[in-house]
């Protein structure tokens, strides 16, 4: 049984740097890990690649030969890989042994709601080479700063879901400049929850461009709130916040019940036990104790 994330979201949302992020806090802990490059558009890795893309099929050549532009170029590329799964599979294998598998996948929002190739490879290997993938779903922070892009943002969150299938993590990247682009009209668990959208109404009317549509953006709230199934967690690059995000990953994808042997009774205690379970089981290049001292000090005042 092999364990993973699929890692996704708009361009620029900080997929890619995530990856890297997360790749080296997972070597930290203990963990073998290895990083694949799904997105032929990134040519600029700053993470080692256990697979790439591009070893298959690059984005710059099929737009060349077939007169597409970039957003046409992904989608091409996607299917070309549905076709040629068994190239991924083979590259996989030698990894499933003792890796954690990161995906790195390519920023065009379409491909995780509205088409189904990109849902179908990830299907294909969950079912071929039994993986058990969470989808980290990057959201920037600063669209909080502008109701609109808010709203637009739970509505692709939602539909990614219901899309994917899989556990689901939304989360919400640079959280530091959460401010950068404008004062939040409420405080940041009003954004993270996401329990009463009607405050945000008011917010919407003093915008023109928006006024007009308050119709349609209430029904698209009414919509997010009666599926009530979108919430946020938030991401810093520093250790602490992979240590947090990790622990609810690790929950939603069944990791801490791997090696793990007894009744169902006992597995429902750690299910239900808090996110602080017995995480430095696994050998790690630094003690559990130096480990939980580096990246748990003053952990009660850790934003959730």
């Amino acid at each position: 049984m092999v364990f993973g994330q699929v890692v996704i979201g708009p361009p620029g949302c900080g997929k890619t740097t995530y990856c890297n992020g997360m790749s080296q806090f997972l070597k930290l802990i203990g963990r073998k890990v290895a990083v694949i490059n799904l997105d032929p558009a990134n040519d600029a890795l700053p993470y080692e690649c256990a697979v790439n893309i591009e070893d298959l099929i690059k984005l710059s050549d099929v737009m060349i030969e077939h007169s597409l532009g970039p957003n046409g170029g992904l989608v091409y590329c996607m299917d070309y890989l549905e076709k040629n799964i068994d190239w991924l599979e083979s590259k996989l294998v030698p990894l499933l042994n003792d890796h954690y598998l990161l995906f790195d996948f390519p920023g065009q929002v379409e491909l995780f709601f509205l088409h189904s190739n990109a849902k179908k490879v990830i299907t294909k290997l969950i079912k071929n080479l039994d993986l058990r993938l969470t989808a980290i779903h990057l959201v920037d922070a600063h669209l909080c700063s502008d109701p609109g892009k808010y709203v637009s943002a739970l509505l692709l969150s939602l539909s990614t879901m219901l899309h994917l299938e899989l556990p689901h993590i939304n989360v919400l990247s640079k959280i530091d400049l959460i401010e950068s682009y404008g004062k939040l009209a409420f405080n940041l668990d009003f954004y993270t929850d996401v329990q009463d959208l009607s405050y945000l109404q008011f917010h919407l009317d003093q915008d023109p461009r928006s006024a007009k549509y308050r119709k349609l953006t209430k029904e698209l709230c009414d919509v997010v709130e009666d599926y009530s199934l979108v919430n946020f967690t938030t991401l810093d690059i520093q250790a602490r916040w992979f240590l947090r995000l990790l622990k609810l990953i690790d929950k939603s994808n069944g990791y801490i019940f791997a090696g793990i042997e007894g009744s169902v009774v006992e597995f429902s205690k750690i299910a239900a036990a808090p996110l602080d379970w017995d995480y430095y089981r696994y050998p790690s290049p630094l003690s559990s104790a130096a480990v939980q001292e580096k990246y748990m000090k003053d952990d009660d005042d850790f934003p959730d």
